[in-house]
């Protein structure tokens, strides 16, 4: 069989392809991530819940079964994963990062989770989240995620820990969701690639507000490949869901294999709303402008945003007060401060506020369905600012501008949330410091497959490939395979 280190550099698609022949058993996987975990997960911190018996159990049960397996578009095989703690893993704790439930067991998989595994994966651990919320992961049970490309840099959130580990090879895909840019914030961070899809493309977990359009659950991998494959294993219907949409009729996987230029990309460094750091402007700018190298149109073009970010912090504040905000009675003093002022900040809306914000997000999204009349992409930074020290809870101002809020920073991810289109961050360069940033692409309404189409083209102008896992502190992987 192939050594570990051989095993922890293929991306989830080779894995899966030799999982599919038979040439690598699921254990086989299963041990090499065991060993690869052991030697770096103490520098990074990405997945401090492990059940790893449990997760050998299951390779060999999914061994055991007879051949033909593959037939679902999806299949995974066998391939181990890495779950958010804001999801449910039957048998396992969900913390949500917080005190709180340091100890709720969940019962069973939750219906994104359930959909994975029904698709061949096998969950081996639960990655770091921030509590509750927020785009830095550190919490009071677990401590902080560390970036595997510059430890002493936050790795994003909320889904930073499954990024983290991504990128140090500790799995091969590993599950995130998204609210105001819990994919994509930590993908661009640690290098990999996060999708957010349209709402309703992958079933979520059961919530008080089960119709909510903002929350999102998507894949992460270190490829657009690897997040097509993933995407595809996800995308089933359950009537838990009722915003979940059907299975599509073409599988995701096919976007890649025939990678598809847009026609015509709109570019903007900050979608007219606030100021970006000017060295992640100029490289997004770079990134943007392969497509152009390519024959492919790139104008200076974005709809307008106006008045989204008082909408986003208003919606937001409304679904955290709906589902969290009975905790406060109890629990204010085992609730960082952030969350609290945002729960208290939904308690305290008026419907006026309510109103206004859904008026306008309605205006938002007519501008942005004429805005895909003349366009078949947007593009634009993932964050505005690069990583920062893992020692700041977030940052506090951009380019000498002072920010208001713990989420201000976070404005080119959240204000894309509004719109319900998918939207893809995958790496496009590195800061004069090493510092890894993403382009962000976004496509029309529902159009997943086109997003991914153009979302590989790019990535093979990127030459992003080969890049993956990173030795945190230096090593041979940080050369690259």
């Amino acid at each position: 069989m192939p050594a570990d280190d051989e095993l922890v550099r293929l991306t989830a698609t080779e894995a899966v392809a030799l999982l599919k022949r038979r040439e690598v058993s699921p254990l086989e996987l299963v041990e090499a991530a065991a060993a690869r975990i052991e030697a770096v997960d103490e520098q990074v911190n990405a997945l401090p819940i492990r059940f790893l018996d449990q997760a050998r159990a299951a390779a060999k049960r999914l061994a055991a079964k007879a051949p033909g397996q593959d037939a679902r578009p999806g299949w995974l095989a066998g391939l181990p994963i890495a779950v958010k703690d804001y999801n449910d893993v039957g048998g396992q704790i969900t913390t949500y990062g917080s005190p709180i439930f340091a100890q709720s067991r969940a019962a069973c998989s939750d219906l994104t989770v359930a959909a994975l595994e029904a698709s061949g994966a096998i969950p081996i651990a639960k990655s770091n989240v921030p509590e509750f919320a927020g785009a830095h992961t550190f919490n009071t049970i677990f401590g902080a995620t560390r970036n595997p490309r510059h430890t002493g840099m936050t790795a994003g959130g909320s889904s930073g820990g499954s990024a983290a580990a991504l990128a140090a090879g500790m799995v091969w895909l590993s599950t995130g969701n998204d609210l105001g840019g819990s994919l994509r914030i930590p993908a661009s961070y640690c290098g990999i690639v996060g999708m957010r899809p349209s709402v309703g493309r992958v079933p979520r977990p059961a919530s008080g507000l089960p119709f909510d359009p903002l929350w999102v659950e998507g894949p992460m991998g270190r490829t657009v490949a690897d997040v097509a494959l993933m995407l595809d294993a996800e995308a089933w219907p359950d009537p838990g869901d009722p915003l979940s949409a059907p299975a599509p009729v073409v599988p995701f996987v096919r976007a890649v294999r025939e990678p598809k230029p847009p026609r015509r990309v709109g570019f903007s460094p900050d979608l007219g709303l606030a100021k970006v750091d000017p060295e992640v402007a100029a490289i997004c700018r770079a990134g943007a402008a392969r497509f152009q190298a390519t024959g492919v149109a790139v104008e200076e073009a974005c709809p307008d945003f106006s008045g989204a970010l008082e909408t986003f912090q208003t919606l937001r504040a409304l679904l955290f007060a709906t589902l969290r905000g009975d905790l406060l009675a109890q629990h204010r003093g085992r609730i960082a401060p952030e969350i609290v002022w945002n729960l208290e900040k939904g308690l305290q809306l008026d419907a006026d506020e309510i109103l206004r914000a859904e008026r306008q997000r309605a205006i938002l999204y007519r501008r942005v369905v004429r805005y895909f009349e003349d366009y078949d992409l947007l593009a634009c930074p993932t964050v505005a600012v690069p990583p920062f020290p893992i020692e700041q809870r977030y940052p506090t101002e951009i380019a000498g501008e002072k920010l208001t809020t713990y989420i201000d920073w976070m404005f080119l991810t959240f204000v894309i949330t509004l719109t319900g289109c998918p939207a893809i961050s995958l790496p496009c360069g590195v800061t004069k410091a090493g510092l890894p940033v993403g382009l962000q692409l976004i496509g029309r309404p529902r159009g997943d497959f086109d997003l991914l189409q153009a979302a590989a083209f790019l990535e093979e102008s990127c030459g992003a490939l080969g890049r993956l896992p990173v030795e945190p502190g230096g090593g041979p992987f940080s050369r690259g395979r």
